[in-house]
């Protein structure tokens, strides 16, 4: 990071930008004429002041239809540091975690929204920098069964509320294995299934395969009463196959829970999850933690930097993209945060039918020339003069 921290981009544009060229700015920027602010309710407001996180609320339209009614939902995603040092007994610092959430939840349901979803492991400090197993394997739990999920599906049927949260999966059934999974819970307090995260840092700090490998639960899509949705979790966001493959599955709105640090990958931020909003018309949904997270004992990364305590700080910047190409503005940098998106998933079709991207993606074409590059005597096709 540099000696000056950024806080807010929106805010630092419109300190400094005179008005009529901040909404040249942000068309360009965010590919929107207007701001598209959504009025938010003032107990939500409310919440958010009392206790210390920042609410922003925007809106995405679609044209009116003459045989479709709007397909209006609110999404809402949730970054926040976590609640307690790592030294701390690790129950406390689950219930930490877990009471600053529901407080953060309970705005969401306040500010109206249908789906709502947290950030890759919420439940406690990523700790798989560290490479250590103990004791960071004991915030494990089940997917279905466990005591997180028991208590959001409270939530979920209290607030009428799809709930989708990211936790350090163990599978009793199969070995007490250790997975990176997204749940989802229906509105109606229901566990509904489970994702695992499809692909797996090697990078920089992130030393995640010592705790858990690639996912076997494939690209599933998750037909609620609001929509469709799926999860493409973390570093999963980095391969535009992942994506596609929620797209071919019928997704309408892709969330990406993740934890990534700046420098590592701000500059791929704000392009991947839009990107993939645009190719695969659904609307896209990435969230990522912030704060720093001081561990006991100093680790290596193998990348030459020296043994370090941190790997912070996380950078924040939740949005949302829309497949038209339009985006919202991020939450902060730095400080816990709820964004509440209400989107016309009748845009989702409406955007297929003008760029025809999905009709025109050819995947006879492309999946004959992957399964020729999946074998072992594949052979590029390039051509070299004679």
């Amino acid at each position: 990071m540099s000696k000056f921290e950024l806080k807010n981009l929106d805010e630092c544009l419109k300190k400094h930008l005179p008005e009529d060229e901040l909404k040249e700015v942000k068309r360009i920027l965010y590919g929107v004429e207007e701001d598209q602010i959504l009025k938010l309710p003032v107990d939500a407001s409310a919440t958010a002041a009392q206790h210390g996180f920042e609410i922003e609320g925007y809106r995405f339209g679609a044209r009116e239809e003459q045989l479709r009614q709007p397909r209006l939902v609110r999404v809402g995603a949730i970054q926040n540091s976590i609640a307690l040092p790592t030294t701390a007994p690790i129950g406390e610092q689950r219930e930490g975690i877990w009471n600053k959430v529901k407080v953060m939840i309970k705005a969401a349901a306040q500010a109206g929204c249908n789906i709502v979803c947290t950030q890759e492991a919420w439940t406690m400090p990523f700790a798989f920098c560290t490479r250590e197993k103990f004791p960071w394997c004991e915030f494990a739990e089940e997917a279905e069964r466990g005591p997180t999920t028991k208590m959001l599906a409270e939530l979920a049927k209290a607030y009428n509320m799809v709930i989708i949260h990211s936790i350090l999966e163990r599978d009793v059934e199969h070995g007490e294995t250790i997975w990176n999974t997204a749940v989802v819970i229906s509105n109606s307090g229901r566990y509904m299934g489970k994702h695992r995260k499809n692909h797996i840092p090697r990078v920089g700090d992130f030393n995640e395969s010592t705790y858990y490998m690639e996912g076997n639960t494939g690209h599933p899509v998750f037909e609620t009463e609001f929509g469709k949705i799926a999860v493409n979790i973390c570093y999963g966001r980095h391969h535009p196959q992942n994506w596609m493959m929620f797209g071919v599955n019928g997704a309408e709105i892709v969330f990406n829970p993740s934890a990534t640090i700046g420098r590592l990958s701000e500059p791929l931020w704000g392009i991947e999850a839009r990107n993939a909003a645009i190719a695969n018309s659904y609307f896209t949904v990435p969230i990522n933690r912030v704060g720093s997270e001081q561990f006991p004992n100093e680790y290596t990364s193998g990348d030459g930097q020296p043994a370090h305590k941190d790997f912070g700080p996380f950078y924040g910047s939740t949005y949302v993209a829309a497949p038209d190409g339009s985006r919202t503005p991020s939450l902060s940098r730095c400080n816990d945060g709820l964004l509440v998106v209400e989107l016309d998933l009748n845009l989702c079709r409406q955007v297929k039918d003008f760029w025809g991207f999905r009709m025109t993606q050819r995947l006879p074409l492309y999946a004959e020339s992957m399964q020729r590059a999946s074998e072992l005597d594949f052979k590029p096709q390039i051509i070299r003069e004679q």
